[in-house]
């Protein structure tokens, strides 16, 4: 059993999870490797000065979010139930479970509305619907949690990273009873 099960390993998905395996929580991301990342030339992420492909950009939050702890398995999920508040996660190869699920799935809404997550209209060009959202990225499903454009944001890589962290600290606080800090200082 995962403490986190995160579903996409682009900017959203992979800055989730390197929070939730900074804060020692047994994380793991599911990625089909469909990133709408994938085609990108990025030149205003921070912390690139010179640009970088989409290709790159995802995998390095790949190896920093494995780097950090959590275990990343290329699959695609096909179903996530739930019974006694605990979510079992189908993919090709395995089922998994956990109490809490991030989907981080891009442009893609398809698993959100067979899973029974209320979609709404998107705002952004060409992102037909998104996952409907509190402030805190929960859905109307307890323990399921949305990051990033599926959860309506831009599709800019800063944007959604930084909504992935944001969610996943807004999650480890639950966790915790009270707010969750993860500060680097200096070595």
């Amino acid at each position: 059993m995962y403490d986190v099960i995160i579903i996409g390993a682009g900017p959203a998905g992979a800055s989730a999870a390197l929070f939730t395996a900074r804060a020692e929580k047994k994380t793991l991301v599911i990625d089909n490797g469909k990133s709408i990342l994938k085609p990108a030339w990025v030149e205003n992420h921070y912390g690139i000065i010179d640009g970088i492909t989409g290709p790159e950009l995802y995998e390095l939050g790949k190896k920093q979010a494995i780097k950090a702890g959590a275990e990343l398995i290329n699959d695609s999920v096909l179903d996530v139930t739930s019974e006694n508040d605990m979510y079992t996660v189908k993919t090709d190869h395995n089922d998994y479970q956990s109490k809490h699920i991030i989907f981080a799935t891009g442009n893609s809404t398809e698993l959100a509305e067979q899973v029974g997550l209320d979609v709404i209209p998107g705002t952004e060009p060409k992102i037909k619907s998104v996952i409907k959202v509190d402030h805190d990225g929960k859905t109307n499903k307890k323990g399921i949690y949305a990051v990033g454009t599926v959860a309506g944001l831009t599709v800019h890589t800063t944007v959604v990273a930084g909504h992935g962290v944001q969610v996943a600290v807004n999650l480890l606080s639950e966790l915790k009873g009270s707010r969750y800090v993860d500060h680097d200082i200096n070595k």
